[in-house]
């Protein structure tokens, strides 16, 4: 179907349109709000069933980019557009968690609705793009573009220290990025193109790859983030909202790892093998140290924060792996940590609605007052710590089976994060769930009401289904993967 992919990306778009007319025929008022609700809320579902005709329609036997849509603009701009086994999930795992994202701001937003919901809108299709862009400067800006809604996401609508959040995460990725458009730019001049699949074939010389895998690898590896420049990161999910959490844990934090399988790999093969021990490094430290950190957080939120920069961990080591396994584990790893972190926040929301504080100490004992709640957390829990069944445990041990195959002591470091994790998630999940209600204000909490089931009935059903049967990913993956590993290989044996 052409067109179908600039379709999906800019869907979002017309929702924005229409919120902003309805603003301007009735004003703004509480039966606007209602109406601009159902307006986002249709408006991403439209696009959820857009993304899922698309991955319908996808050969997962064509290893090259797929519904591809090359337009010459002006001053030798184009607007390349296409996707392949690599970036196809990752559109599909955008749309899928955007309408979560709006059911979930349906009673916590009261202020400022349509504004909120607009930058909801307009940042999923800035990030639909990055994972369809195939022209480095349309990457670019799709890239950066989303920085700006996210940072009004947390600035207006965050917690108390929303500003001094909102700017630490503003400045961390937009210095990151400033050397990756230093690199962009050398990369046109010096290959005459801004292509990405032509960029994915052009030899750089030895030399000038160390350079431009630094300067991507500034950007990416803030937006994962790698440690150590991964503070901003707990810093800023304290302070989003809920659904904010969702989108930054979910989505915005895969930006870099699929920017290491686009762009280090293939484009800088011999610095990404020369740098192989320094990512292995940093990961296994990140997924030790922070695990060790979240154990000693007492917000329920912080940890989780902490947690996502453990299991980004193992996302960077599959990476740079050099084999399939690991690039399968790294991408799987993602899409689970995209669904089960963003559910886990979701969970942190339900209680922050209830009792407004987000203190481990503050509870204690809620399976007795909200057993389908407790169950659900379980699951979610379960699946962040790699439970056998859930999407969590494919992709740990799919990236430790490639890193085992690239260094044996890098692997055994990430398997002792394993342990970790279920140090700090099971005591978590104790102190909250287990034990008598001591706390008085708890005695009239509530359980889960139908819109919060429906919420998490989609994110329980797809960490099941994927902990299951993962070829389902596998299947859509294989060919695009087994391409970026051969290349790779053929380009270091060249």
């Amino acid at each position: 179907m052409s067109g179908l992919l600039s379709l999906t990306t800019f869907a979002p778009l017309a929702g924005v349109a229409i919120l902003l007319a309805v603003r301007a025929i009735k004003g703004d008022n509480a039966a606007t709000d209602a109406l601009a609700k159902w307006i986002a809320l249709a408006t991403t579902l439209v696009t959820f069933a857009l993304s899922i005709l698309m991955v319908a329609q996808f050969d997962p036997k064509n290893p090259g980019f797929q519904f591809v849509e090359d337009v010459s603009w002006f001053a030798g701009l184009h607007y390349r557009m296409g996707v392949d086994g690599i970036s196809i999930l990752f559109v599909l795992l955008t749309a899928f968690l955007l309408p979560i994202c709006i059911l979930a701001s349906w009673r916590s937003i009261e202020k400022r609705l349509v504004e909120y919901l607009i930058c909801f809108l307009v940042l999923e299709t800035l990030v639909i793009g990055v994972f369809c862009a195939l022209d480095l400067i349309l990457f670019y800006l799709f890239f950066e573009g989303g920085l700006v809604p996210m940072f009004l996401i947390i600035g207006i609508w965050g917690g108390k220290r929303r500003i001094y959040a909102a700017y630490k995460f503003f400045l961390y990725t937009l210095l990151g990025s400033v050397l990756m458009l230093a690199a962009v730019l050398a990369m046109i001049t010096i290959s005459g193109t801004s292509s990405i699949p032509e960029l994915m074939t052009f030899k750089f010389a030895p030399w000038l790859q160390t350079w431009l895998w630094l300067a991507f690898f500034a950007s990416f590896a803030v937006k994962m983030p790698m440690w150590p420049v991964h503070t901003w990161l707990p810093d800023a999910h304290v302070e989003a909202p809920t659904a904010g959490s969702v989108i930054l844990a979910g989505i915005l934090l895969k930006m870099g790892g699929y920017g290491f399988m686009r762009f280090s790999l293939p484009m800088f093969p011999n610095a990404s093998d020369m740098f192989q021990p320094l990512v292995f490094a940093m990961s296994a430290i990140a997924i030790v140290y922070t695990s060790l950190v979240a154990f000693r957080q007492t917000d329920i939120k912080k940890l989780i924060a902490y947690s996502s920069v453990a299991h980004m961990g193992f996302v960077t080591m599959g990476i740079f792996s050099g084999n399939a396994a690991g690039e399968q584990g790294a991408i799987f790893q993602m899409l689970s940590h995209g669904v089960i972190s963003g559910a886990l926040f979701l969970c942190v929301g339900v209680v922050y609605d209830r009792m407004h504080t987000r203190e481990i100490a503050f509870y204690g004992g809620l399976t007795n007052r909200m057993p389908l709640y407790a169950a659900t957390f379980l699951l979610f829990t379960m699946g962040n710590v790699g439970l056998p069944g859930t999407s969590g445990f494919v992709g740990e041990i799919l990236t430790m089976t490639g890193v085992y195959q690239a260094s044996t002591w890098t692997a055994v470091f990430a398997a002792s994060g394993v342990i970790l994790s279920a140090m700090y998630a099971l005591t978590l999940y104790r102190r909250v769930m287990f034990g008598e209600i001591v706390n008085p204000e708890l005695k009239t909490i509530t359980d889960l009401d139908k819109r919060e089931i429906l919420i998490f009935a989609p994110l329980i059903i797809s960490t099941l289904v994927l902990g299951i049967y993962p070829n389902f990913v596998f299947d859509l993956t294989a060919s695009s993967v087994d391409a970026l590993v051969g290349a790779w290989r053929a380009a270091l044996a060249g």
